[in-house]
């Protein structure tokens, strides 16, 4: 599984940028601990043991051994091989199911899932994440999710989950291996993956995700050896904005007229998604039903 890039930003912590050149780190071996001479962040000399051992938790809030995000990204694997590869959801984790996106981004996932018959995934937050993974959970389909200590929901803060089943999550401490866990549950190596990135009305947590998932297809380095469409979902134009700035780009010379939009698919509704990735993965003919004719409510 590629995309070792993944995270860019992020995993520059582990970087030169985090400790100066004066950190030293000793082998890691199996039961033994490991001492590190560390510089603090403000260039004043501080000097810390810290003890790792296989049954010894250590509080890594400086986040000093690469070791727990390492474990941390091969628990996302882990589940991703549990559940299968699908359609990842980003989207606004403050929109709730009294705002209008909400019903259309629960439509949206219960039809992407009957059509796709695939694992919905999302941050398993709140907002328009919930929503997805109800849709997807009233189509039947398996939904899993990777969870960040911190959304702007309050039940988020926690290992909780209201309704999804603990089996079907992971809790990530750190935003670099939750990254690696939405990417690869999109990665399509075999014909038979139908998988998606679906981008949902949402802030700067989604556009983060977005332009990096973007940035990673137009790289060719999202490690997957087949295409991933990329939809973003312009419901009551809500990207209509961020689509100009884009166009400012291509004048000034920053991205090449066309590039951006041969890398993703605008939506302005959900029967537009819905009839891409039925032409996508040539599924018109499936089940003796023709998919253009599907409204986001029918079957």
């Amino acid at each position: 599984m590629g995309f070792a890039s993944m995270g860019s930003w992020s995993s520059q912590v582990l970087g030169s940028n985090f400790y100066d050149k004066s950190t030293k780190f000793q082998s890691l071996k199996e039961n033994e601990g490991v001492s590190t001479n560390i510089r603090c962040l403000k260039y004043k000399p501080c000097h810390r043991r810290i003890s790792v051992c296989k049954s010894e938790l250590v509080d890594f809030e400086e986040r000093t051994s690469p070791n727990e995000i390492r474990k941390e990204i091969g628990r996302c694997y882990e589940l991703i091989n549990k559940l299968g590869r699908g359609v990842i959801y980003l989207g606004s984790s403050r929109m709730g199911p009294d705002h209008p996106h909400y019903l259309k981004a629960m439509d949206l996932g219960r039809e992407v899932a009957k059509v796709l018959d695939c694992t919905s995934w999302t941050g398993a937050g709140p907002g328009l994440m919930d929503a997805a993974v109800k849709g997807a959970m009233q189509a039947g389909k398996p939904v899993g999710g990777f969870k960040i200590a911190r959304e702007a929901g309050e039940w988020t803060a926690s290992n909780f989950h209201p309704y999804l089943s603990s089996e079907t999550y992971l809790t990530c401490r750190f935003f670099s291996a939750r990254k690696h866990g939405l990417v690869d549950a999109a990665v399509r190596n075999s014909s038979s993956d139908r998988t998606a990135v679906v981008a949902l009305p949402g802030g700067i947590g989604t556009l983060d995700e977005m332009f990096e998932i973007l940035a990673l297809i137009q790289l060719e380095r999202i490690g997957s050896k087949l295409p991933v469409p990329f939809l973003v979902m312009n419901y009551d134009a809500y990207y209509q904005k961020l689509l100009d700035f884009i166009g400012t780009c291509e004048d000034w010379g920053t991205v090449s007229r066309g590039e951006v939009s041969s890398l993703w698919r605008i939506c302005n509704n959900n029967s537009e998604a819905l009839a891409y990735l039925t032409d996508f993965y040539a599924l018109h003919s499936s089940n003796g039903v023709d998919q253009h004719d599907m409204g986001p409510d029918k079957s």
